[in-house]
């Protein structure tokens, strides 16, 4: 049952919060305008598109940033209620410091479950218009893929080659396509001076098309100058752009890692790891609530200011660990499950410190 104390602490939470938001966003965007306006008259991007691209920004990065607008704003409210003696004329009322954290935990519950829709539903389909947008006018020129010696392993059986990949005119050159039977044996090789996606026609152009198969000691081969068939596998699976991960739902994110594994992709970590953050971010909200608590509700010399430059600190210092270990995760065989948890059990543990320290 809410009371009156319950409902007047989660309205402060969450006007706070969402102060905080209308406060900081802004700012995001107009410092991030003043950093790229230059490259956006040079590439003279279309205004609509620019709009665009910053209503996207604000869901792909606000997103992100979610649980620290959230741990700022609880140690900005709680210190004012420190600072009146509030939490104290409440604690002495007889309301235990686990019945006062109630409120707490509903209005973190709130934000994990906006923080959860969003990663999984909302932000993934604007990542795909702010990174097509970064990678045309801000990082014009830079590779949003490998292009190169692309290998692929499309089941048990089938496996795909091609040395240069051109996303922009969908067409591969030195196109190898082998076909193994059960028992590893090759069966056919097909192979082209280079592929070609149709869109219109929705086919595959071979041009210089030959066919080897194999019938136990006799090859066949044939040639053909130019062939337009079809094949089970789509132009972009050759060389995904790196932020795929990124633009997939919960449920296409999980099939297009289970695709990519059975694939064999040597990036496979990278994939996980957007997964794996996806699902620490709501618990992310949860510590930082209890860290906020607790080091806000005690009433100190330096008040509000003290609190609030302690909260930044605590704050970067978590997105230094989150950074690290997903670099660890991207760039070297470590577990991009240790990468997720490793940051949010050191400060979930610093959580219950500071919680228990705070009680007595």
């Amino acid at each position: 049952m809410f009371t009156i104390l319950d409902r007047y602490i989660l309205k402060r939470y969450l006007i706070t919060f969402l102060g905080m938001l209308l406060l900081f966003v802004p700012i995001g965007i107009m410092a991030n305008l003043a950093e790229k306006i230059g490259k956006i008259i040079d590439n003279e991007a279309p205004l609509a598109e620019v709009i665009v691209f910053y209503g996207n920004f604000t869901l792909v990065i606000g997103n992100l940033l979610l649980p620290i607008f959230l741990f700022l704003s609880i140690i900005f409210f709680t210190s004012k209620l420190a600072s009146n003696t509030e939490i104290v004329a409440i604690l002495s009322s007889g309301v235990s410091f686990w019945r006062f954290l109630r409120p707490y935990f509903v209005g973190a519950t709130l934000v994990a479950i906006l923080i959860f829709m969003m990663g999984m539903f909302i932000v993934p389909h604007a990542s795909i218009g702010f990174n097509e947008f970064e990678y045309k006018y801000f990082k014009k020129g830079k590779r949003d893929r490998v292009t190169e010696n692309i290998f692929n392993q499309l089941n048990e059986n089938d496996y795909i080659y091609v040395s240069s990949f051109d996303p922009n005119r969908k067409i591969g050159y030195n196109f190898t396509y082998e076909h193994f039977d059960s028992i590893g044996k090759l069966d056919y090789k097909i192979s082209a001076s280079n592929i070609r996606w149709v869109e219109d026609d929705s086919i595959y152009r071979l041009t210089n098309y030959e066919k080897r198969e194999l019938h136990g000691q006799t090859e066949y081969i044939k040639t053909r100058r130019r062939l337009d068939t079809v094949f089970s596998f789509k132009i972009d699976d050759l060389t995904p752009v790196s932020y795929v991960a990124e633009t997939k739902n919960l449920f296409e994110l999980n099939d297009f890692i289970d695709d990519q594994r059975r694939k064999g992709a040597s990036n496979i970590n990278a994939y996980v790891l957007v997964k794996y953050k996806r699902w620490a971010l709501p618990i992310a909200a949860f510590i930082l609530t209890v860290i906020a608590v607790a080091v806000s509700s005690v009433k100190r010399r330096g008040g509000m200011g003290l609190n609030l430059a302690f909260g930044i600190g605590v704050a970067f210092v978590y997105i230094f660990f989150d950074k690290v270990f997903g670099t660890l995760a991207e760039q070297s065989g470590f577990s991009p499950l240790l990468a997720v948890v490793i940051p949010n059990l050191i400060f979930g543990v610093f959580a219950v410190y500071m919680l228990m320290k705070a009680k007595r």
